[in-house]
């Protein structure tokens, strides 16, 4: 992790501790001191941005309830021992189909909807490969991000490009494309999980 990365990481767990404060608080005197917890947050941000922390502020307030790890799902697709990765618009490096979950979901549908939206491909999950933490995969984001990593078959369809996939292929594990920070160290790992050399689910050490 380099240092902006872990700037972000501190600011955010600042964040998280002063909004579950303000939540709980019992006294102005406490409701104010996380006040100030979030406005240091915010300035820490605004510091590694060059923003005004006026700006930053808001948009923290409105994440009160915030205060745990954001879930997020990755799809692990397989065909003749080659995995499916799309060139994602935004960086137009390639990585597994997947994204934030949406509240309400369930981990297993998120997935199935990510690969859907991202791939037009009908899927179904077959296991869960191990649950990710962020900030060891080097993922370069600035909040702390828990990827679950579901091998899962095609029912219907094809993959084909979408407007969240400017390209999509199969790759074998010697011939990998440019990959997206964090997918660089846990796509390797997904195919030795795939054959069966590591226990699955895979878990993060502590």
């Amino acid at each position: 992790m380099n240092s902006t990365e872990a700037l972000y990481q501190i600011a955010d767990e600042l964040r998280g501790i002063a909004n579950q404060g303000r939540y709980f608080a019992r006294n102005p005197h406490d409701a104010e001191n996380y006040r100030r917890v979030l406005a240091l947050s915010a300035r820490l941000v605004a510091a590694i941005e060059q923003r005004d922390p006026k700006e930053i502020v808001p948009q923290f307030e409105d994440l009160l309830f915030h205060v745990t790890p954001i879930s997020g799902v990755d799809t692990a697709v397989f065909q003749d021992n080659k995995l499916l990765l799309i060139k994602r618009h935004d960086n137009n490096l390639w990585a597994m189909p997947g994204g934030a979950m949406d509240i309400g979901e369930t981990p297993i549908e998120a997935a199935v909807r990510e690969l859907r939206e991202e791939t037009c491909v009908k899927g179904q999950v077959s296991r869960l490969l191990g649950i990710f933490d962020s900030r060891i995969w080097a993922s370069h984001i600035n909040v702390q991000v828990l990827m679950y990593v579901f091998q899962v078959e095609i029912i219907e369809g094809s993959p084909q490009t979408t407007t969240e996939a400017i390209d999509v292929g199969f790759f074998a594990e010697d011939d990998l494309p440019p990959l997206s920070p964090g997918h660089a160290g846990r796509i390797p790992l997904i195919f030795k999980l795939v054959r069966g050399e590591l226990p699955v689910p895979y878990f993060d050490s502590p």
